[in-house]
């Protein structure tokens, strides 16, 4: 007895290790679309009130995307065997039932957290699960790619309002340019965020999703140049940037959307999208130049 109990608290570091990587595989490939974009959109915009935010900051933008991840990655499991077979289901460190049992349990956790901060920090919380719920569960994920567009882009929405909450000195209310540019943002996502979907057609296909890259092959790429285009020469003149930067920004944006339209091989796709994240992670920071340099 007394041998098994300390052979089971010598395997504790090894449990906890184990599951710790678990968890963030379901969260490792929106690493760079999504905790890093925000973190800069949070940092930049609220902004950061004082360097001991950032943590928390980045950890609740973390466990509202493992709520995500968790979710979206229990309802189509087969699709990830062709798409990123390093994920917890398909490479086997957790069962589909244990899984679907995290699924619900996060939520709960999100919220009692997120109302350690403020209850406006709550409502963001639950209107982000709420809207990983219409996106999964409802089937907006396998729907029609605007609807789908749109719902993710009010899903970055409430990750952002969040994340800017608890960055910035007031965790009650959002000022002026920080609205601005989680609206920007949302903008952005909605018209952009078929950059992501070029590199899982093969996958995206297998379960039957309606991306635009699938439904509208031939102007998928032209379009997202254009809308990469335009936003960069918004955003210059929204956050106000000097002609040195404004050029640097949109050689940048259309650079990147000329690079869809030039290689479109699926492992072209995926270093164009990491580009693209380079792009939109530097579009999010915008708004500190606007608060401290341009003003």
């Amino acid at each position: 007895m007394i041998r098994s109990t300390l052979r089971a608290g010598f395997n504790f570091p090894n449990w906890m290790s184990y599951h710790a990587w678990t968890l963030f595989l379901f969260t490792k490939s929106d690493i760079k679309t999504t905790l890093i974009p925000i973190t800069c959109l949070a940092a930049a915009s609220a902004p950061l009130a004082s360097f001991s935010r950032l943590p928390p900051t980045v950890f609740w933008i973390w466990f509202q995307l493992l709520q995500f991840d968790v979710s979206n990655q229990t309802l189509a499991p087969e699709e990830d065997m062709y798409n990123k077979s390093y994920r917890p289901l398909p490479a086997k460190r957790i069962s589909l039932r244990t899984a679907l049992v995290l699924r619900w349990v996060l939520p709960l956790l999100c919220f009692a957290w997120s109302a350690s901060y403020s209850k406006e920090v709550l409502c963001a919380s639950i209107a982000n699960c709420a809207l990983t719920y219409i996106y999964d569960e409802m089937g907006f994920a396998a729907g029609h790619w605007a609807s789908r567009n749109i719902v993710n882009a009010m899903g970055f929405a409430s990750f952002e309002i969040g994340a800017c909450l608890i960055a910035g000195n007031n965790m009650h209310t959002l000022d002026s340019i920080s609205l601005l540019s989680v609206l920007c943002s949302a903008g952005i996502f909605a018209t952009t965020i078929q950059a992501q979907d070029f590199k899982d057609i093969a996958g995206d296909a297998l379960v039957g999703r309606r991306t635009l890259p699938l439904v509208y092959p031939s102007i998928a790429r032209p379009t997202l140049m254009l809308a990469l285009a335009a936003w960069s020469i918004g955003l210059s003149k929204v956050w106000g940037l000097n002609k040195e930067s404004a050029l640097a920004f949109n050689l940048l944006g259309v650079a990147v959307g000329g690079r869809f339209i030039a290689k479109n091989t699926m492992k072209s796709d995926q270093r164009s999208f990491y580009l693209y994240n380079v792009w939109l992670s530097l579009a999010h920071s915008l708004p500190a130049y606007f608060r401290f340099v341009a003003t």
